[in-house]
């Protein structure tokens, strides 16, 4: 006998919606997470957003989030890359992706952290298969034939038949099972804020690569902006530790005048970018979803939705095992989970990794390369069209919530 079904570690945003998708398949779910739930609901804007791919859309609506969401989602009609240095503009040569060219419609979405954050809850409060633990750590956990066992720091002990790890790229639950990391610093630092500005953003999204880092100007609703700036390390601290009007001041130049005068709006933060894979995705009784299974540059905006994507598959796996009578926590039915999710994380970690070390630095023989490369791909409509669909999340082995379809 188990207290539950699978016990998921981490309440920011895969654990949940993780949960929300097994308990709609039958599943009882318990999800625990260090931080009391009134911090996570806290209803003021920080500055985080997130590019929800369209695939990633597709799944919140399967599972009856993105009613909630809609009026506060900003489109994606747009997204144009360049590169170049701070305050000489942009090189001639760029790439242009248009919605259009796809028959599905937009490739993704902006969402304020604050708003998918309280969907999540209020969807976690309303299902009567899960239940939540918030404020308490998980201190010690345990596989034993049959089941897994947690210890929360209260000294409380959850059994269940899968424990999840969705605890971020220092994930305790992989530490815990001996799961061990690959990965490296980039010596770059993101500085990531929002943005009001003068003229409308028509829902383009911008990519301006300069030697220290890229520059993401991502729409969010109404005449606002969502930014992710990355620098070295030693220079974003210096940054940041600037009174406002000084950090716009360092900002513009980078930026440009395109949108007009700029300002702040929600607070700034930072936090070191790199490289974390883990070694494993799955242990004994265990499985590890988003940050906790890999970490990747977020030069893409592909982090949430590769974690949404490991949620879908492993979501997936877990309702055909019971359909079949399987037990969920059993070794083959985690190894089909890994087999599914873990070749494709890798391949995009890789490729993050080699578009950042290529457009990261001012070598003039890799400008031109890159310049030229990306003129060619724009000047291809089936090149161009590919890049797209990869942008919107429609390619590779796509999970049935991924598609718009139940479990």
């Amino acid at each position: 006998m188990t207290d539950t079904d699978v016990i998921i570690v981490g309440g920011g945003l895969n654990g949940p919606v993780l949960a929300l998708a097994l308990a709609q398949a039958g599943q009882r779910v318990t999800v625990i997470d260090a931080l009391a739930e009134p911090l996570r609901a806290d209803p003021e804007f920080d500055g985080r957003a997130y590019a929800l791919a369209l695939t990633s859309q597709r799944l919140l609506d399967a599972l009856g989030l993105w009613e909630h969401l809609q009026d506060q989602a900003q489109p994606m009609l747009e997204i144009k890359v360049t590169d170049g240095h701070a305050g000489q503009g942009p090189s001639p040569f760029f790439l242009h992706f248009d919605h259009a060219e796809i028959e599905e419609g937009p490739m993704g979405f902006m969402v304020e952290d604050r708003y998918l954050r309280r969907a999540l809850l209020r969807a976690l409060a309303a299902e009567d298969r899960i239940t939540a633990h918030g404020g308490q750590p998980v201190t010690a956990q345990q596989a034993d034939p049959g089941r897994v066992r947690v210890t929360l720091a209260d000294g409380a002990q959850i059994t269940g038949r899968l424990l999840v790890g969705c605890d971020g790229r220092s994930s305790g639950t992989a530490a815990r099972a001996g799961i061990r990391r690959s990965g490296w610093d980039y010596g770059q630092t993101a500085l990531v804020c929002a943005i009001s500005h003068e003229r409308p953003h028509d829902g383009t999204a911008h990519q301006f690569f300069m030697p220290p880092g890229p520059l993401a100007i991502l729409p969010l609703t109404g005449n606002r902006s969502s930014i992710v700036w990355s620098e070295t390390h030693a220079a974003a601290e210096a940054i940041n530790a600037l009174a406002e009007s000084d950090y716009l001041d360092v900002l513009r130049p980078r930026f440009g005048d395109f949108l007009g005068e700029i300002a702040l709006a929600g607070t700034r933060f930072t936090y070191p970018l790199g490289l974390s894979l883990a070694q494993s995705f799955v242990a004994e009784r265990l499985a590890l979803v988003g940050d906790a299974a890999h970490g990747i540059h977020p030069l893409a905006g592909q982090g949430l939705n590769a974690g949404l994507r490991d949620v879908a598959a492993l979501a997936e796996t877990l309702a055909d095992a019971a359909r079949r009578g399987e037990d969920i926590g059993a070794g083959p039915v985690l190894a089909r989970y890994q087999q599914w999710r873990r070749f494709d994380t890798a391949t995009l970690a890789l490729a993050t990794d080699a578009f950042n070390r290529l457009f990261s630095n001012d070598n003039p023989l890799l400008r031109l390369g890159r310049d030229i490369g990306m003129g060619l791909v724009n000047a291809a409509p089936a090149l161009r069209r590919g890049f797209i669909r990869e942008a919107a999340g429609l390619t590779g082995d796509l999970p049935r919530l991924m598609q718009g379809k139940p479990l």
